[in-house]
């Protein structure tokens, strides 16, 4: 047989241009092992919206010693934070019930190589441990036929989209085209903080000190793919740092002609398919009314649902020692499965009478960790096959 015969049947073409067209394949992340997160300063930068909000954990210090009795000290400056072994086990039965009822659905589903082990990593640069693929919608993402993996924002998840590649390579072979954005350096003086020191948080030399270093370049191109909502032709793009702006100009140029890229600027600190997503052309999911004005003049036209203010009865009761990374929004994170039904998590009861009442057919299914582990239902996946051809929507 050729090289070129070489073909797997029962995996389809990439083709995916929006988040709710009828969903054929998808990609479930997978959370086993995911035992630690290291607390250095990539890490500190991303969740500093939540690591200092009096909603979510208390401030922790990393100068040396932690007095946190799940973190340890390694020799190497690295402050590790331990996940309750708990957690874990209830949110491997949750993705599983995910991947269940996706797959009574009759979607396809796909599954990344799972963390046999920890494996600890260096560059020439730092040191980190690698985490699961589990948010997989972070870091890549399907723009048509091609799949597009971004350069990462956290060292631990630098190596994370290693194990899609088996799945990748499917696709690949199918015909799809696979790009991968160029993956930064990250020095320490690769981080953009200007935006950081807008915000009500410690001190910035105390809590994000960056050490200098001989491979030091300056700000490097670092963004995370659940920093765009796609629209058909039009793609909605948060960008609050240097970091994410080098990455925007980069989608701009290696897409032009396909693709109209809409900056929000400052939209949030990273992602924000917890606070904007499209249930179906012309109805939009927005977190509140401050953000329609921010939106692309054809999106305030279209049909706004305003979701119920989440509550902290709706989340497991967390102890002192836990590390909480999303915001009470993070429910608004739901998966279209097409344009009538949608997963949702079924610990939000006010939230799917919401969607009733609106005329969609909400599918509920269990997270309970999904503040521990920084994911919901669109985070955890990466839909890779949806029906349809690329369309204007802003028309």
């Amino acid at each position: 047989m050729r090289f070129n015969e070489i073909k797997d049947e029962s995996t389809a073409m990439v083709n995916s241009f929006n988040e709710w067209s009828t969903l054929k394949e998808v990609v479930v992340g997978s959370p086993i092992n995911y035992d630690t997160q290291d607390l250095e300063l990539s890490f500190k930068v991303f969740f500093h919206d939540v690591a200092y909000s009096a909603f979510c954990y208390p401030y922790y210090e990393t100068n040396g010693a932690s007095d946190r009795p799940n973190e340890t000290q390694e020799s190497q400056g690295l402050v590790t934070h331990t996940l309750k072994r708990k957690y874990l086990e209830e949110l491997n039965e949750d993705v599983e019930s995910l991947v269940s009822t996706l797959q009574q659905l009759d979607i396809k589903v796909h599954r990344p190589i799972a963390l046999s082990k920890a494996i600890k990593f260096e560059t020439p640069y730092w040191k980190a441990d690698c985490i699961p693929a589990l948010n997989i919608r972070d870091q890549a993402i399907i723009f048509g036929n091609e799949i597009l993996e971004t350069p990462p924002q956290v060292r631990a998840r630098y190596f994370e989209n290693d194990l899609l590649k088996p799945i990748f390579y499917k696709y690949f072979e199918q015909g799809a085209k696979w790009t991968n954005m160029p993956k930064p350096i990250m020095t320490d003086k690769s981080f953009d903080t200007s935006y950081i020191s807008g915000q009500n948080v410690p001190a910035m030399q105390k809590v994000y000190p960056q050490n200098e270093s001989e491979f030091d370049i300056g700000h490097e191109m670092m963004f995370d793919a659940a920093q765009c909502i796609r629209f058909g032709k039009d793609i909605l793009i948060n960008v609050a740092t240097k970091n994410h702006y080098l990455a925007y100009q980069w989608l701009q140029r290696h897409f032009e002609g396909q693709f109209n890229f809409h900056m929000l600027y400052q939209f949030a600190d990273n992602h924000i398919d917890s606070i904007i997503l499209p249930l179906k052309p012309g109805t939009l999911l927005l977190r509140n009314p401050q953000f329609l004005s921010r939106l692309p003049a054809p999106l305030q036209k279209w049909d706004i649902i305003y979701p119920p203010e989440p509550t902290e009865n709706i989340f497991p009761t967390y102890e002192d020692d836990d590390l909480i990374l999303t915001t009470k929004y993070i429910d608004l994170n739901v998966l279209s499965i097409d344009e009538d039904k949608i997963i949702v998590n079924s610990l939000f009861p006010e939230l799917i009478k919401t969607l009733e009442k609106h005329g969609f057919t909400p599918i509920p299914v269990q997270h309970r960790h999904r503040r521990i582990f920084g994911g919901g239902f669109h985070c955890f996946t990466l839909d890779t096959v949806r029906e349809g051809s690329l369309e204007d929507y802003f028309s």
